[in-house]
């Protein structure tokens, strides 16, 4: 059988302009944002059997309290008041309150299965045998890839950034685990799509097929997928010489059906018995590749909800995160059909996500001295375990918003995960691992 490469679509670079509003506001004038148009969108089937998470009330308390900003430490309310009870003004403490994601599972980072949500069970049903993806050696996304994909008796392919580490360890030893990777020269890994395409022909052979995953979810081919190809994944057993169908998924899970488990769960929260629909928030995240803040942003804008999406730019510089912001949205409009999306949200142009940067900026990866330590007393005090590249970040744009948030305004915190990448660091940065000693005598005072 011949090889079938099964055309890319090109990504839409922007979404198109016009003189249309920015705000949300004159976004709900149309008469597209409802729990109908999102229960529509979301009618499919999902990896998580729930999108349920467990969510925590962290009381910032400031121990000094002749400083405005001084030395705070945190109280974690393990079962907080959620609902109309939100609204009690009793407090004496300012609060925010933490999505547990980093629960959903142990070797997934939150975000990671949130963005898998609805592309697993795409690959399911399309009867995909293997998955090609890249990423950095510590990659979180690829050993999400990996471990998802075996768990569902799908090969993943990983083509990891740079050399093999001496040590194996974090997400690269789970990616060796459960994925067959192979690590790539930055000079050739800087063209991906080239590199993606170049491996997916060496792993189907001579014959199968391939497909990049938003081609996919082109309405033209989401129902009859790999139409000359007709077989499942039980065929495989009995059949082992069949054909590959292999599926190129982007660095990062950044495709527009990863919008879609991050829309699920903006629904998931805005039940009554939760944040509510009318209660305004200040929904802060971590950003690596920002679709988890866009997918976010989308769900409450579609579902009309007075909800702000706060995103700390943490690999990227802000015109990066806006035009990979109006990429997804193109894309998403281009997969939804037209009876369900509309014309109304097809003529935004922007502005659903609000990109601010961190505390101290610096390069992606790397980490400054004490925050080893500052995530140690994080973790003495609440049991919650951020890491200093990613959630550390969104945990100290929370607590600064937390202690000026209206008392109408809630703030809340979004856990992505990243806790693995905890072990890679300790290599790399051993000595800033080094000077608990004294901390813990610290906290073990309060």
């Amino acid at each position: 059988m011949r090889l079938q490469i099964l055309p890319r679509n090109s990504v839409i670079s922007a979404v198109k302009t016009g003189s249309s509003p920015n705000s949300s506001q004159s976004f709900l004038k149309h008469n597209l944002v409802s729990d109908e148009f999102v229960s529509k969108l979301l009618d499919r089937r999902w990896a998580l059997s729930s999108p349920d998470a467990k969510i925590n009330q962290i009381m910032v308390l400031n121990r000094k309290e002749s400083q405005l900003n001084g030395d705070l430490s945190f109280q974690n309310i393990t079962q907080p008041c959620l609902g109309e009870g939100m609204m009690r003004k009793n407090q004496s403490f300012p609060s925010f309150y933490v999505v547990r994601d980093d629960l959903l599972h142990p070797l997934v980072n939150g975000n990671k299965a949130r963005k898998l949500d609805a592309l697993l069970p795409l690959l399911e049903d399309n009867a995909v045998t293997d998955v090609v993806t890249c990423g950095g050696c510590q990659s979180a996304h690829a050993a999400a890839v990996a471990v998802s994909c075996a768990e569902r008796g799908i090969k993943s392919h990983l083509l990891l950034r740079g050399e093999e580490p001496e040590t194996l360890t974090s997400y690269n030893l789970v990616s060796k685990l459960f994925g067959n990777v192979v690590y790539v020269p930055r000079s050739v890994y800087a063209k991906r799509e080239e590199m993606l395409a170049r491996h997916a022909k060496s792993v189907v052979s001579h014959d199968g097929s391939i497909m990049w995953l938003n081609d996919i979810m082109e309405p033209g081919s989401r129902n009859q997928p790999f139409e000359q190809q007709k077989f499942s994944q039980a065929d495989l057993i009995k059949f082992p010489e069949k054909s590959r169908k292999v599926v190129i998924i982007n660095e990062g899970a950044g495709d527009a059906i990863a919008l879609l488990g991050c829309m699920r769960l903006v629904q998931y929260l805005s039940q009554t018995h939760l944040f509510r629909q009318k209660c305004a928030l200040k929904i802060v995240v971590d950003a690596g590749t920002g679709t988890t803040a866009v997918g976010l942003a989308l769900g409450a804008l579609c579902l009309g909800l007075p909800w702000e999406v706060i995103a700390v730019m943490l690999a990227d510089k802000i015109d990066g995160y806006k035009e990979k912001e109006q990429n997804l949205i193109s894309e998403f409009l281009r997969n939804s059909e037209p009876s369900i999306v509309g014309d109304a949200l097809s003529e935004r142009n922007a502005g659903i996500v609000q990109w601010v940067e961190r505390s101290f900026p610096r390069k992606f990866g790397n980490i400054l001295k004490g925050e080893v330590q500052e995530c140690q007393k994080i973790a003495h005090q609440t049991g919650i375990l951020v890491d200093p590249v990613y959630t550390l970040a969104a945990w100290d744009v929370a607590t600064r918003l937390s202690q000026n948030a209206e008392e109408d305004c809630k703030v809340v915190m979004l856990h992505t995960g990243g806790t693995l990448g905890m072990f890679g660091l300790a290599q790399r940065y051993k000595s800033y691992f080094q000077e608990g000693a004294e901390l813990y005598k610290d906290v073990s005072d309060l």
